[in-house]
């Protein structure tokens, strides 16, 4: 079984995106299960949202504790709550900023510097998700497109998958729109992983 947990605000579309990750997976032929934790849904409150998938049914039903993924939809919540509670090394983590990962440590300081160093530095990316989504949508609105970054880091689900459920869940120019975004960050993400194992290649040969 492999297990997302989702972390942003309210009026960022968290919910949504574990929604449409599991469309994704169930398009695939897949078992999939996406809920919210419940507490304020005022904007801009901490919002928490699931999702599941197993090649099998899925019988447990409670939040995920130790997740596979984490998926940060605010950056700025890394110094309010305690978003990798739970997250082990082998986690992929995949964050939307427009900082590059050192510099975003450093930001942090203090007792919170050292935690983009828990999970496998390959397996943690940073994409300007808001910044794409402004371009192809003109709203910032970073679910969707965090999906397609979330798809070239793991390998969970493919891109194609990803567009073909948010053409389910949307229509029309927001469909497009989020499509366009979430192709660019899975190139995005796509790109810097095949630039950072040829410069680890490189290192290795010389």
């Amino acid at each position: 079984m492999f297990q997302v947990r989702i972390h942003g605000r309210g009026g960022q579309g968290v919910v949504t995106a574990a929604e449409l990750l599991s469309i994704a997976a169930f398009l695939e032929n897949r078992h999939a299960q996406a809920f919210p934790t419940f507490g304020s849904e005022r904007t801009g409150a901490p919002v928490v949202a699931f999702c599941r998938i197993d090649d099998k049914p899925i019988r447990v039903r409670e939040p995920i504790a130790h997740p596979d993924a984490l998926i940060i939809q605010d950056a700025t919540l890394l110094r309010q709550i305690n978003v990798f509670d739970g997250v082990g090394p082998d986690a992929y983590v995949l964050i939307n900023t427009t900082r590059d990962l050192h510099q975003l440590g450093g930001e942090l300081g203090g007792d919170h510097a050292g935690i983009l160093a828990r999970p496998r530095p390959e397996r943690v990316r940073a994409v300007p998700a808001t910044e794409l989504a402004r371009k192809h949508l003109g709203r910032p609105l970073p679910n969707a497109v965090l999906l397609g970054g979330f798809a070239a880091l793991s390998g969970v689900i493919s891109p194609a998958s990803v567009r073909a459920a948010i053409r389910e869940k949307f229509s029309g120019r927001v469909a497009e729109g989020n499509i366009a975004a979430a192709d660019e960050a899975y190139a995005y993400v796509r790109d810097g992983l095949a630039a950072e194992t040829f410069m680890t290649r490189e290192a290795a040969d010389a």
